[in-house]
């Protein structure tokens, strides 16, 4: 005679972790697993240990110019082996730190970047180059998110305020930022990535084709070309 299954105790109820709230003040490891459980449609970055949530929907014109730049650093990538362009991806930093930048453009680990990935996939380390472009997000973007970045060994910062209709562009010359200022010809020029140009008026008008045109020029020049074979001597070397 068969005899009763084994009667389990009851499988206690799923709890799940508090939402993140804006202005919180939490440790990376906290924050990460919090904000796993957000809505996909929620935006959530740790910038100093303190939380910032951007859920509002985003306006045409931060849309318009995200594209622009993003298509801007997609071809530099492309025509510069051994870097790497992610486009809204979280970045451990250190401790009290994971923001989402819109863009970043790094050096691949295996050429001797900066970053590097954990075992669960995510990206941990400060990337090379890091672009935003601030709207409703330009009084941290410029201040918190800047000085967050300038501490962790973010190399170059580019933010395109799109109320002021200006670029900025930070360079870290030790351990401070200075701002770059464009040349005489109105063009932006990396001193991390050599060739990466950029005609600021070109992205204040969303002007995709003149930014396109002078990146090319960027790309031509032989700084361009002594930067590609040195990501190849280093990737020879690991």
């Amino acid at each position: 005679m068969a005899t009763a299954p084994e009667l389990l105790p009851p499988r206690p109820p799923w709890r799940r972790l508090p939402r993140l709230e804006n202005g919180e003040h939490l440790d990376q490891k906290t924050f990460h697993a919090r904000y796993a459980e957000m809505p996909k449609s929620v935006k959530a970055e740790l910038i100093g240990g303190t939380v910032y949530l951007m859920a509002s929907p985003l306006h045409p014109l931060h849309g318009r110019h995200h594209s622009r730049l993003m298509g801007w650093l997609e071809v530099y990538s492309a025509s510069t082996p051994g870097t790497d362009v992610f486009d809204n991806t979280s970045a451990i930093l250190g401790d009290d730190s994971e923001p989402q930048a819109d863009g970043c453009l790094f050096i691949r680990p295996v050429f001797g970047g900066q970053t590097r990935f954990q075992a669960e996939g995510w990206l941990v380390g400060a990337p090379e180059l890091i672009v935003e472009v601030a709207s409703s997000s330009e009084s941290y973007d410029l201040y918190e998110k800047r000085e967050d970045y300038e501490r962790y060994g973010v190399r170059e910062y580019v933010v395109y305020a799109a109320r002021q209709e200006r670029v900025y562009w930070w360079v870290r010359r030790g351990e401070r930022y200075e701002e770059a200022q464009p040349g005489t010809d109105g063009v932006c020029r990396s001193e991390m990535f050599p060739g990466l140009w950029l005609d600021a008026v070109a992205l204040v008008q969303a002007d995709g084709g003149k930014m396109h045109e002078v990146l090319r020029h960027g790309l031509a020049t032989p700084e361009h070309a002594a930067f590609v074979a040195k990501l190849e001597t280093a990737r020879k070397r690991v």
